[in-house]
């Protein structure tokens, strides 16, 4: 948990210091051990590399980290809100076998997931120029959390290997060098999205963007497409003010919030790896501020995608002495 400088100078001498609330944590007797990462895929992006993807756990696992295996050894740990990673350091034109288990709070670890496989390229060592970018690409939705990104083929003096989707400028998919197109999932309901692709050579050299794409995601017809934290309470005690509500569903656990006070951004909140709370999350606020002084609070949480989700509904409340 940490905690951020006011972007901008507040109109009032606020000072806030965050304390550790409830935070959510597994019982020393948990023995059960998460599910197994799903739709785990691997594809070479260069002589030296390879990249490694999965599905993300269900909240009610409560996966704090994922651990990435090469031929059963470990290479790789991440915290639970990482599900990609590339594997470098490879020897070029060689298969490898990888795998990846997931781990709770209480240090329980899933089976193996299933294996993939993926043939790195031979290497290119003179290589330094950069292939073309995509010249076109397209997108639609199909459906409230997918969406479909196709691409034209680029060019290289040696061949592209790898293309990268990135979304915000985060690179969040890599499809192989035959592959035209992908389905994008996890999204949120009626969200604008901005894609752009980049191809890539065996020696690592990255194109510019293509041309960005923007499509919306429908709303969803089950449900209201709400990111917003739920049954926001705050509450003045004297030289503190706490805090609680309960996470939006977003797919996954929200771990990072951003804090208004009286319409203006003052501190992001962070949970760290294996203190995201599983239900409702609580945090004091101390304050040196007089009694009196009038507050309005709203919180915001920090969707899958990078994107900061809906406002919560604003509270008033008056410090106490």
């Amino acid at each position: 948990m940490r905690r951020t400088a006011p972007p901008h100078p507040l109109p009032l001498a606020l000072a806030l210091c965050l304390a550790a609330g409830a935070l959510a944590g597994c019982g020393s007797g948990d023995t059960r051990p998460p599910h197994a990462p799903a739709g785990l895929t691997a594809q070479a992006g260069s002589a030296t590399s390879v990249h490694v993807m999965w599905e993300s756990a269900a909240p009610a696992d409560r996966v704090t980290a994922y651990q990435v295996f090469r031929a059963g050894q470990l290479v790789r740990e991440l915290p639970a809100d990482r599900t990609m990673v590339d594997v470098t350091g490879l020897a070029p034109r060689t298969a490898y076998e990888f795998t990846v288990r997931a781990r709770d709070a209480a240090g329980n670890r899933s089976a193996p997931s299933a294996p993939v496989r993926a043939t790195t390229p031979a290497a290119r060592a003179e290589d330094h120029a950069a292939p073309t970018a995509p010249p076109a690409t397209d997108g639609r939705a199909e459906g409230p959390r997918t969406v479909r990104l196709d691409w034209s083929p680029a060019t290289d003096d040696t061949g592209v290997t790898a293309y990268d989707v990135y979304q915000g400028g985060t690179r969040i998919h890599t499809a192989g060098p035959a592959e035209r197109g992908t389905s994008l999932t996890g999204l949120q309901p009626g969200t604008a999205y901005s894609f752009t692709v980049r191809a890539r050579d065996g020696a690592d050299n990255s194109s510019p963007d293509g041309p960005a794409v923007a499509v919306t995601t429908p709303a969803d017809p089950a449900r209201a497409p709400d990111t917003a934290p739920g049954a926001f309470a705050a509450t003045a005690s004297p030289g503190a003010v706490d805090l609680s509500w309960n996470p939006p569903d977003t797919g996954r656990p929200t771990g990072e919030y951003q804090l208004y006070v009286n319409d203006r951004p003052v501190t992001v909140i962070q949970f760290g790896a294996g203190a995201v709370p599983a239900g409702r999350a609580s945090y004091r606020l101390t304050t040196a501020e007089p009694a009196g002084t009038a507050w309005t609070l709203k919180l915001r949480a920090r969707l899958p995608d990078g994107n900061w989700g809906a406002f919560c509904e604003q509270r008033r409340i008056t410090l106490a002495g």
